[in-house]
């Protein structure tokens, strides 16, 4: 690794670096005979990257299924998607010492990354999550998290290489120029027919080598935009570490919220005392943390999937519905206006989405014996 990756607040907070030889990969001998895969093929190559990440996870985890190695199957989907496996490799990161800089999975994570296969790295973002949810919630605990910030950042440099300094912009249409779905009564100028109304989703990325305070957020949000396009792709579990996080993150409980009925924002601010004590406010948890917009717009947009996405798992829904209740609370608690709109628009979206009466497939042509005319 070039640089060094470091957790240093613009206090008096000692700097952990990572050294050149911390993040050096312990490379197994492995001859391609072994899995008889040509070595002047592509595909073969990609197959044989994949083995040696599987060799050297292997010597990680506690057991590792020999039938991995096989060839009638695709190991990095085996990975991606084998229960054991996620249940080995969670509860090693939620070790106490798991983000230290020498630690061996974390190691892995930022090589199997840095090894640009896209099947190994699906593999690692099924995990941010976690290592996301950790960093963050140790980060005031002074403790060494230069392994976590060693992945974090390794995802954050292949996304500002992926976008060549470009913004992520979207299109807004102007309602005020007419549209095969509606007319306008303005009528539109030649000059400004073809306008467009951008809005810019995420602002272009400079290069960082380290993480301090000021850069953390938009670290960890540039990774989270990362997850959120290849959420098609992830297991549920991966979805449900996230909303179990994004509570922690809230440190607020929205359990006032759960029968569904939003109170007006007025109410939960209204009574405050001279020292700013909020009268309805929930009780604060351990793990709270600062959410500036850069990391809390993409954690919504991955709740929103969640919620609303194809996958109708009812245990991933409970988890997202309950995020975005603790989320809800905390944007009372901060009056973040913004966060307010954001995340009772969510609420109120999977209210919607979850009532038996708006679930009508309109593209299914009715079954009758009347014919209409």
């Amino acid at each position: 690794m070039s640089e060094d990756c470091s957790s240093s607040e613009e206090t008096n907070t000692p700097t952990t670096s990572i050294s050149q030889d911390t993040f050096t990969t312990e490379t197994t001998t492995i001859t391609t005979s072994a899995f008889n895969i040509p070595p002047e093929t592509p595909s073969s190559s990609s197959s044989f990257n994949t083995h040696l990440a599987i060799q050297s996870l292997s010597s990680i985890l506690t057991t590792v299924s020999p039938s991995l190695l096989s060839q009638d199957q695709d190991p990095a989907f085996y990975l991606l998607h084998n229960p054991d496996i996620s249940s080995q490799v969670s509860s090693l990161l939620r070790l106490p010492d798991s983000g230290a800089g020498d630690n061996n999975l974390c190691r892995w994570f930022y090589d199997t990354f840095q090894s640009s296969e896209p099947q190994l790295q699906l593999v690692v973002l099924r995990f941010l999550p976690i290592i996301a949810g950790l960093y963050l919630s140790r980060v005031a605990l002074k403790k060494p998290l230069a392994g976590f910030e060693a992945v974090l950042l390794a995802i954050y440099a292949h996304e500002t290489i992926s976008r060549a300094g470009q913004a992520m912009t979207v299109n807004v249409p102007d309602l005020s120029h007419p549209s095969i779905y509606h007319e306008s009564k303005k009528p539109a100028k030649d000059n400004d027919a073809a306008d467009l109304n951008l809005a810019v989703i995420s602002p272009s990325l400079e290069p960082h080598g380290t993480v301090r305070s000021t850069r953390r957020a938009r670290i960890v949000g540039v990774a989270l935009e990362l997850y959120y396009s290849k959420m098609s792709l992830m297991p549920v579990r991966s979805k449900i570490d996230f909303c179990e996080f994004c509570k922690v993150w809230s440190g607020q409980d929205g359990d006032e919220y759960k029968d569904g009925e939003l109170q007006d924002d007025k109410e939960n601010v209204e009574f405050q005392d001279d020292q700013g004590n909020v009268g309805k406010e929930s009780v604060i948890k351990e793990g709270r943390i600062a959410l500036p917009w850069e990391l809390l717009q993409p954690i919504l947009r991955i709740l929103g999937h969640c919620l609303l996405g194809p996958n109708k798992d009812k245990e991933l829904i409970g988890s997202a519905s309950a995020a975005c209740r603790s989320l809800y609370s905390r944007s009372l608690h901060d009056i973040n206006t913004q966060a307010i709109l954001a995340t009772r628009s969510l609420l109120r979206l999977s209210k919607m989405a979850l009532d038996p009466k708006n679930n009508i497939d309109h593209t299914e042509i009715p079954v009758t014996d009347v014919i209409s005319l």
